[in-house]
This record gives structure tokens, C-alpha cells and sequence, in this order.
């Protein structure tokens, strides 16, 4: 399978991935042929790109146990949210178990899929948003060798980061014009609101509370809701922190375009040492690539292909396979470019 862009596709493209929304519904089967009217229907909904089949590519597959997790866990969120409001603490615990779910198969994997840009709408966002926190946040917990329970409390700190908003109001939350600065002074108050929240659940322990409050404290004290500075800031809220900014501008919101993975990626390490902790950020490099497998990609030598395989440590510098004449867009005998073998090449755009 390859990336596609929806702006790229053509008529009879085959769905290689089932399409889902926000709210885990499918919106294109897998197996499906693409059409006109389906191109405007994922225009219409936000989506990117898709996964379309390519023979040349069948050896690239995303992790489906994982996904349908993801799709389990997030159709629950409002609910655990919910009943973490009100006080309903036993569903809120039966709820998470689909957590563990999640970190069980993560702990047992051990690695990721390097595509964190998924298929999917945003009507729902924040659940999204707390989603896909959570799973970046596991896979840097690994990285550090995280026990299961600490980083089943990280994954939930992570899931519930963002449950202060549930107190603001949805017309500020949503809000499509620039926010008065009284409107983002409020939106500041989200992890105040979250730890109060938070402080009242039994199974919730320090470190998640402190993890949840702290997650937009900067390592140059010029963060949120204290001007905490490095050392006082908690080692949960410096992982979170780094996954929520960078989930967070990789999503299509109603102000603003995701940036591109290159974009996103610059942003976090741009931030080393003054918004986000040097360590973690190095975390971070080497846990996660810029160019999702299946990502077809211009080179700096001007030959196109496919993202095929990873080097780890080396966010950049990917295994890219040549399928096509650029030029005459003919099949050629297929060959790979490991671009940490060519240090002369590089990634010059994803197409």
C-alpha cells in the first residue's frame, strides 16, 4: 500500500485502509474504488490523504491490531471523560481498561508505525487529540524503559490531559477567529480545571495529576498555569508536552491548516532546550520518523519513490523505493535508495 494525497487521487485508485471519521464510524471500505463523487465526499471531510493499494508496495502494512484498539479506546473517551466529571469513578475504571489494552499491545510491540498523521475527520478533536498523545507519549515511556504500570499512569495522564476543557465552553473551544485575550486566558485555565478535576478520582495518582496540570509549563518558564521552570517541572507533564504540540499542529483545526510532517517535526526540536526538555526531545528523535512508510517522496537528486523502511536515530533519512520514471511516469525495475548510505541525497518534499 502507498500514501496518497486526496488532491492526487484518480478515479479507481483502490482503498487500501478502511477511512474513519473522528468518531471511529468508516467512511470508505477498504477494497473500495475511488470515484468523483468520493473524492469530493473526502475533501468535504477534512481527509488528507489515504492509503491506496500498489503491488510494488504490499510489503508495507500498518498495524491493524492497533488501529482497531485506537478505534475501541477513542469511541469510549467522551464517556470516561464524562463519567470523570460527575463522579462516576467505576465506569470511568472499566472504560480505561481499554487503555491497557492499548499499552499491553504496545509493550508487547515495541515499536511503531511511523505514520502519526491518521486517516481521519476532526468533528471530534480533542478525544482525537488525547488519543493520539497517549500512544506518542507510550512509545517515548519504552524509549525510557517505563515499567507497565508507570506507563499505564503516563498513557492516562497523556488520555486525560486536555479534561479541563470539558469546563470551558464549546463556542470558545471552537471558535474560528482569533481568540480575545480574555477568551485565551480562559483556555489557559483547561489544567488548572484538570487537575481539580483529577484530585478527586481515587485511582488517580500523583504523578497523572501532576502530569495533566504541568503539560503546558516550558522548560524556560514561560509556560502555563505557573511559569514553572525545568527542574520543577514533573518527568510525565516534559513527555506530554512535546506529543501534545506536536499532535496538536498535525491536525487540521478550523483556523488553521496541520503542518507537514517535516514542518511539525522542526517545530519540536526547534523548541529543545527552551520549551521542551533536551532529554525528552532526543526521546522523541529516537522513537519517531518525519516520513510515514508509504509516503511518496521527492529526493534532492530528483527522483521520486516511496518511504518503504525506517533507520532509527535517523528521523530523516529513510529507505526510499524508485517505482517510476519521474519523467515518462513508466514502470522501471524497481530499485532502493537507503539515504544513510547516500549522505549526498535527501528528502527534498513529500508529493
Amino acid at each position: 500500500m502507498k500514501i496518497r494525497f486526496v488532491r492526487k487521487l484518480q478515479v479507481n485508485d483502490v482503498v487500501a485502509k478502511d477511512i474513519l471519521s473522528g468518531e471511529g464510524k468508516t467512511l470508505i471500505k477498504q477494497g473500495i474504488k475511488i470515484t468523483r463523487q468520493s473524492i469530493k465526499f473526502l475533501r468535504e471531510n477534512l481527509i488528507l490523504y489515504i492509503y491506496i493499494e500498489d503491488e510494488a508496495l504490499n510489503d508495507i502494512q500498518t498495524d491493524p491490531v492497533l488501529d482497531n484498539l485506537k478505534q475501541k479506546t477513542l469511541a469510549k473517551l467522551p464517556r470516561i471523560f464524562g463519567s470523570i466529571y460527575t463522579g462516576n469513578y467505576t465506569d470511568a475504571r472499566q472504560d480505561l481498561e481499554s487503555v491497557d489494552e492499548l499499552i499491553n499491545h504496545i509493550f508487547e510491540k515495541k515499536w511503531v508505525n511511523t505514520n502519526m498523521y491518521e486517516i481521519k475527520t476532526y468533528d471530534n478533536y480533542t478525544y482525537i487529540h488525547c488519543l493520539d498523545t497517549s500512544i506518542m507519549v507510550a512509545f517515548i515511556g519504552l524509549e525510557m524503559k517505563y515499567e507497565k504500570s508507570k506507563l499505564r499512569d503516563l498513557c492516562i495522564a497523556a488520555i486525560l490531559h486536555d479534561i479541563g476543557k470539558i469546563k470551558i465552553p464549546n463556542n470558545i473551544l471552537n471558535k474560528k477567529s482569533k481568540l480575545t485575550d480574555e477568551e485565551f486566558e480562559l483556555i489557559k485555565m483547561h489544567s488548572v480545571y484538570g487537575k481539580e478535576i483529577l484530585e478527586k478520582v481515587p485511582f488517580c495518582t500523583e504523578s497523572i495529576i501532576q502530569g495533566v496540570y504541568q503539560h503546558h509549563e516550558r522548560i524556560d518558564g514561560k509556560g502555563y498555569p505557573t511559569r514553572t521552570y525545568d527542574d520543577e517541572i514533573g518527568e510525565f507533564a516534559k513527555i506530554i508536552s512535546i506529543c501534545d504540540v506536536f499532535t496538536a499542529v498535525s491536525a487540521n483545526r478550523s483556523y488553521r491548516q496541520r503542518f507537514s510532517p517535516n514542518d511539525a517535526y522542526e517545530l519540536i526540536l526547534a523548541g529543545s532546550g527552551t520549551k521542551f526538555d533536551e532529554g525528552m526531545v532526543q526521546k522523541f528523535r529516537n522513537v519517531f520518523f518525519i516520513y510515514p512508510l508509504g509516503a511518496c517522496v521527492k529526493l534532492t537528486n530528483g527522483v521520486e519513490g516511496y518511504v518503504v523502511r525506517q533507520n532509527k536515530f535517523f528521523a530523516d533519512r529513510p529507505v526510499v523505493r524508485i517505482i517510476y520514471d519521474v519523467n515518462t511516469q513508466q514502470k522501471v525495475d524497481i530499485y532502493e535508495i537507503n539515504l544513510l548510505e547516500h549522505p549526498n541525497i535527501a528528502v527534498e518534499s513529500i508529493i
